[in-house]
């Protein structure tokens, strides 16, 4: 059977700007799960080997999107590199919610989809903002995070906070571009203003979905411990931790092997499994 694979499809967004997306799906009349991975802080949908992850969901059966957030630095022209550091600057939380929204309106109207059964697998901070619209939206009835964030209160403190309010933006250092990407103050109002709709913590106990956390025990930009304190909010969730695992499950980019580096094998099969056992 076929895998389809569509690259860099254009989803409007009146909210915020157009943006780019992927589907990857097998050519059959069956109607597929839909399975929509959402991105982290600096990462976008084809960054390392998402694409490689991408495929083992297809041929598990399953229509698996991947986009890039409106406003994560990349362009409709290039999505592949940070391009627009003014929009990088400009982005927020409800920014990020309100294209994720976007993707699953776009493709719960795809012919091939199964709009009853919709899967949010987000990584780091997008794994935050995968919980927040779990909970938000009652379509999705399932959610795997993969080394998220247990709040989204993940701003400067002390001194940096009084001069990224006086001066009006920060930078933070690209380690890999080596770029200084920018965050307007605007971001951290965005962030006040909808405190409460941004508690992951509320978020995670109340949503109803099917719930896996997935860690690395060596994730050195998220702690674990916020993998267990989210399993606790959530006390029907799952927690899979994977030994001496980093942030991104060995993955890099740019990511030249034909497979999946052994910690992100290990994470997709799990999440199969997941899938297929929850939504039966």
């Amino acid at each position: 059977m076929n895998l389809i694979n569509e690259k860099n499809i254009p989803i409007e967004n009146k909210e915020t700007r157009s943006f780019l997306a992927d589907a990857f799906y097998k050519d059959t009349l069956q109607k597929l799960p839909l399975v929509i991975f959402v991105h982290g802080y600096k990462g976008y949908k084809d960054w390392g080997a998402w694409n490689l992850m991408a495929e083992k969901f297809t041929e598990a059966g399953f229509f698996f999107v991947k986009f890039n957030f409106s406003h994560n630095g990349t362009t409709m022209n290039d999505p592949y590199n940070f391009e627009d550091l003014e929009a990088f600057g400009n982005n927020n939380y409800s920014k990020e919610l309100s294209d994720l929204g976007a993707v699953i309106d776009h493709f719960t109207k795809d012919p091939h989809v199964d709009g009853e059964k919709i899967v949010l697998i987000g990584h780091s901070r997008g794994g935050g903002i995968s919980i927040i619209k779990t909970f938000e939206d009652e379509r999705i009835n399932g959610l795997i995070t993969l080394a998220s964030v247990d709040t989204l209160d993940r701003f400067p403190q002390g001194e940096a906070f009084e001069n990224w309010k006086k001066d009006g933006v920060y930078y933070a250092m690209n380690g890999r571009t080596k770029q200084e990407m920018p965050h307007y103050y605007q971001f951290y109002e965005n962030y006040e203003q909808n405190i409460h709709r941004f508690d992951v913590e509320r978020a995670t106990e109340m949503a109803k979905a099917h719930m896996l956390i997935i860690h690395g025990t060596e994730d050195d930009a998220v702690e674990v411990k916020q993998a267990e304190h989210l399993h606790l909010l959530h006390p029907n969730s799952e927690l899979f931790l994977i030994e001496n695992a980093n942030h991104t499950f060995g993955a890099k980019e740019p990511w030249t092997d034909s497979d999946l580096p052994k910690d992100l094998h290990r994470v997709t099969e799990k999440c199969i499994d997941f899938i297929k056992e929850k939504l039966k």
